[in-house]
């Protein structure tokens, strides 16, 4: 295939694994299976090429659960057909590959004496031959599941001596989630040391992704200036495939696009690309915690800032290879489209695309930087310096089919580094990449194209840990992809025909900080039923106003109402009050505010809390902190409009001698005229409860106060609270229930007249205001 693994020898002559020399054992466990049998073998073989007569010795040993006469013929098969490196002569290559045939061996590999026996086998041979042992290396190419167990086996009968190294590699998966994650690193991390761990991305081997640092850090002085939210537009992170996940079904129903690609392969190359370049880039501990540092900015994601599809013979695939009934349905995603946003000073407001599906048009994969155009062209549209500007990492395949960076021209030209694995392209295909032809570019690429998995190969032996996953990393990842994962569990993905038929079907935009499909599909799965039939629909509810519809339809006409309430508030007062409780209920509605970036009146609004939890704003489980991330990080207001609730006082929380109900009721009095809020937005809980008002909360001798502390019955217990009277005071009380899990509840309240102590709702009465309530029809209806 004209990929070779020949090593940058620079790095190793000065690499401390090269001072001790001796013989290193290598198991590839699950040494007949499909990934070793394409991509192992060579690897090793290359390795062993680049090595021989530089002072290791090797012992190869292919390991599987068939037993020996089965397993040999099988192994050889494999070595046999190894390809030799293009920079060997052929005498050379047949002299080198009849050494490494002769020094491979295989091994039944199943329990734990099998494993005991191996060792043994390694024991003697090294002294009959009077060698000194160097190291061992473990490739696990085995099932996840399979971890576990042969780590114990190893750690308990194959450890080398204290003076020789032990390196395990593993493959993904590490888990579906973070606490499989979590799980599998405590099982793994009691068997095997960190150090000794090397879990493989191979897209941490392909050049290019090996080359985004040092590009950056060559290019420093230039990328430095524009390498920031007032200069990039947007950056994409892209892997398509025209295959389909037929034969892998077993594997890929349980994990989907998602798990598969983005979580690991799109993930490392953003943080390779935004993370802080560190000072010394062979330094793995200062990459790595550059790395931790940038995933701990990345913000929140959840099913709004995703979209997701399935080719449509996927589920006929799933019933046939799982054996499932015609009226399965796989709700696993093929196709997935995701933005991201960082919250830190240099890249906020920058939406990162990452997308990547089965089934598409082309096979390509690239990272793209799109910078803003600054440039007004009056004459000559067509002058390089009136196209985009943009940086694209080309990991292969598509148009250019070869691995390169592409810097257009009209940015800068980069410099090449010295060392001589890279080149300067010259010589253009007659396509266009991205919107420019190919002499609109600076290109570099490598000079000898390598195969991923040969790089990472040669990185476990020389000991190279910048070059895999981390525990800390790892699991930093999967808490990032979690909950977004938990969303989408529930979503039924948009069926896509597969191929160029998809159209532009998948195409999805930008909508604030939010994606969705940018055209409606054309083919519904889901019959219409009786939901299609109800639009917004008003009514009386505890003789109140009531407006009620499907969930999206009713937060619309809310976020609608308030416009109304707040454009008529700041034409009679000049500035509008709102008050807004926390929970549940207002996440929907504060996503639909924040797209009213410019219809809604910010500059004149004043944001002040119902209630408040007694835990620093800073944590996730404050109310302002759902208020300042949803909302007002994305709107344009002044900062003394926003009033939080001061439960964080003397590095105290909500201590009473504190007087932080009585700090916010004096500010209260000073902005809001009367103490009438102009809208207040509350919810009700599941007892009834709204605010932090509970059905405990004695407010007998708190008549005319405004804020108070409460006790909650669940954690955390302290609260801070809109009185009642506060909240009777307001012009507008809007009442927000949404969801199936609120039914029984609705249908109690309805039947109730008047005030009842055991629901704390019902003492909401404001005495010249009005009261209306927002309930969706799955509460409504059930």
């Amino acid at each position: 295939k004209g990929y070779s693994c020949l090593t940058n020898h620079s790095f190793h002559d000065n690499h401390e694994a090269t001072k001790s020399l001796g013989h290193v054992t290598v198991v590839v466990v699950g040494g007949t299976g499909d990934l070793a049998r394409k991509y192992l073998w060579q690897g090793f073989f290359q390795l062993y090429a680049d090595q021989v007569g530089k002072g290791h010795t090797f012992s190869f040993y292919g390991g599987g659960l068939s037993p020996t006469e089965k397993g040999t013929p099988l192994l050889f098969g494999i070595l046999k057909e190894l390809a030799c490196p293009p920079e060997l002569s052929v005498e050379r290559c047949d002299l080198v590959k009849d050494q490494f045939l002769h020094l491979s061996k295989y091994h039944q590999l199943k329990t734990t004496e099998d494993y005991e026996k191996l060792s043994q086998q390694i024991k003697q041979q090294l002294g009959q031959e009077g060698m000194v042992e160097a190291g061992r290396l473990f490739y696990l190419s085995v099932p996840a599941f399979a971890y576990a167990d042969i780590a114990e086996k190893i750690n308990n009968t194959c450890r080398p001596p204290s003076d020789a190294w032990l390196r395990v590699v593993l493959e993904k998966p590490f888990g579906h989630d973070l606490y499989s994650a979590q799980a599998l690193d405590k099982k793994l991390s009691g068997q095997l040391k960190e150090e000794e761990m090397y879990r493989i991305d191979h897209y941490l081997g392909k050049q290019v992704v090996s080359k985004i640092l040092p590009f950056r850090k060559e290019n420093k002085k230039l990328l430095d200036p524009i390498w920031n939210k007032h200069h990039i537009e947007r950056i994409e992170i892209v892997l398509k495939e025209t295959l389909d996940a037929k034969g892998r079904i077993q594997f890929y129903d349980q994990y989907g696009v998602i798990r598969d690609v983005l979580q690991n392969h799109l993930t490392e190359v953003m943080t390779l690309m935004l993370m802080n370049l560190p000072a010394n880039l062979s330094n793995s501990k200062e990459i790595l915690q550059n790395k931790l540092n940038f995933l701990a900015s990345l913000q929140h994601v959840d099913n709004s800032n995703a979209v997701v599809g399935q080719y449509q013979a996927y589920n006929e695939e799933v019933q046939e290879e799982l054996n499932k009934t015609k009226d399965y349905f796989s709700l696993t995603p093929t196709f997935a489209g995701v933005v991201v946003h960082v919250d830190n000073a240099q890249y906020e407001g920058i939406p990162i695309f990452m997308t990547s599906g089965k089934a598409l048009d082309e096979r390509v994969s690239y990272a793209r930087v799109l910078f803003k155009s600054d440039v007004f062209c009056v004459q000559d549209p067509n002058n390089v310096q009136c196209k985009s500007k943009q940086i694209i990492f080309y990991l292969g395949h598509g148009t250019l089919q070869y691995p390169a960076i592409l810097l257009s021209k009209n940015l800068f030209k980069p410099k090449l580094a010295s060392s001589g694995d890279w080149k300067e392209v010259t010589e253009y295909k007659d396509v266009n990449m991205l919107g420019l032809p190919l002499s609109d570019y600076y290109i570099q690429s490598p000079v000898t194209p390598r195969e991923a998995y040969c790089e990472l190969i040669s990185h476990v032996f020389f000991g190279r840990k910048d070059s895999f996953i981390s525990a800390e990393g790892l699991l930093a990842s999967w808490e990032f992809w979690t909950p977004l994962l938990e969303g989408l569990s529930r979503v039924f993905p948009r069926v896509y025909p597969g191929g160029v038929a998809n159209g532009n079907l998948l195409n999805f935009q930008l909508q604030g900080h939010q994606v969705a499909f940018s055209h409606e599909a054309v083919v519904n799965v889901i019959k219409p039923g009786a939901e299609d039939n109800f639009q917004v629909m008003q009514g009386k509810y505890r003789s109140s106003e009531m407006v009620s519809a499907w969930a999206q339809e009713l937060v619309e006409r809310l976020a609608s109402d308030l416009l109304l309430a707040a454009e008529e508030a700041i034409h009679e007062e000049g500035q509008f009050h709102l008050a807004l409780s926390g929970g549940s209920s207002p996440v929907a509605l504060l996503r639909a505010l924040a797209l009213n970036l410019y219809t809604f009146p910010w500059r004149n609004t004043h944001i002040w809390q119902v209630d408040e939890r007694c835990v620093p704003h800073t944590e996730s489980g404050s109310n302002f902190r759902s208020i300042h991330d949803l909302l007002l990080q994305h709107i344009r207001i002044p900062y003394f409009n926003i009033h939080p609730m001061p439960v964080h006082l003397t590095q105290r929380l909500c201590v009473e001698e504190d007087s932080g109900p009585t700090l916010y009721e004096k500010e209260i009095k000073k902005h809001v005229n009367g103490s009438s809020f102009h809208y207040i937005l509350i919810g009700v809980g599941q007892d009834g409860h709204t605010a932090s008002l509970f059905q405990d909360t004695k407010l007998e001798n708190d008549e005319e106060r405004l804020v108070i502390l409460t006790e909650s019955p669940i954690k955390p217990h302290q609260r801070m609270s809109l009185t009642f009277t506060a909240i009777n005071r307001a012009r507008r009380v809007g009442v927000l229930i949404m969801g199936k899990s609120k039914h029984e509840l609705v249908s109690q309240l309805s039947r109730i007249k008047g005030e009842s102590s055991k629901y704390p709702i019902t003492k909401v009465q404001p005495k010249s205001g009005t009261l209306i309530w927002y309930i969706d029809y799955d509460a409504l209806l059930g």
